[in-house]
């Protein structure tokens, strides 16, 4: 049974976290889609193509992308080549305290170019990435004008 694990599954966005699928078949070829909705319902996705090791697991962290969206030894990709499935679309972020981006990592098994709602992934997981920190608090920044926000740690 597989198994994707985002540790730690709640944190800062600018944070690293690490990207890990168990339980799959030794070599066996695997697609890992990340997917996010911002605030106007604009679709974002990035998705990579790996092998698991002799274990049955992909690290993305010690194991390179062998395509997609990248290749190579990125172990945020997933998060940083989150692209807009509508053309000259912007991930938009307002309510950047009350609530996080939520970051839906499925996996599939062999390489998946397109997935179609009828295909159900081997696993999935949601990581949570939050813009601030507990206890911060957004002060409004109005003078002449100047507009923006102060945020103030605890």
């Amino acid at each position: 049974m597989a198994e994707v694990t985002v540790t730690p599954r709640c944190s800062l966005a600018d944070r690293p976290v690490r990207v890990r699928v168990r339980g799959l078949a030794p070599r066996q070829r695997v697609t890992l889609l990340a997917s996010l909705a911002d605030e106007r319902g604009g679709r974002f996705r990035a998705r990579a193509f790996y092998r698991a090791d002799e274990r049955g697991e992909v690290d993305a962290e010690r194991h390179a992308a062998l395509g997609g969206d990248f290749a190579g030894l990125w172990p945020m990709g997933l998060f940083w080549f989150l692209r807009p499935e509508a053309p000259f679309q912007r991930l938009v972020k307002r309510d950047v305290a009350g609530s996080p981006f939520r970051v839906r990592l499925e996996v599939f098994d062999d390489v998946r170019v397109v997935t179609g709602p009828e295909e159900p992934p081997l696993a999935a997981c949601t990581a949570e990435r939050w813009f601030v920190g507990p206890g911060v608090r957004r002060a409004p920044v109005r003078e002449g004008r100047v507009r923006g926000a102060l945020f103030l740690p605890p």
